[in-house]
């Protein structure tokens, strides 16, 4: 998990949100919900990024679509021969 630069908008929406959250619980409830937060996107997009590299591997043909092995296009290389 490292700090990029979107994270601080991240950061302040969810500090936005625990001021939010102030006037229905304490704000140490309210604190270690907003941490919980943060480590539980941080997660999803991790994993989410990590699904879309292993779909793409080398690369997405740009006439059909389709996944690109060995710098060659399945579907468009295949046809041509």
């Amino acid at each position: 998990m490292n700090f990029e630069r979107r994270d601080v908008l991240l950061i302040a929406g969810l500090i936005l949100f625990m001021i939010g959250l102030i006037p229905f619980m304490t704000p140490a409830y309210a604190a270690i919900v907003v941490i919980l937060m943060y480590f539980g996107i941080k997660i999803y997009v991790g994993k989410r990024k990590q699904s879309i590299t292993q779909d793409v591997g080398e690369g997405i043909c740009m006439d059909c679509g389709s996944k690109v092995f060995d710098k060659k296009c399945p579907n468009c290389d295949g046809t041509q021969e």
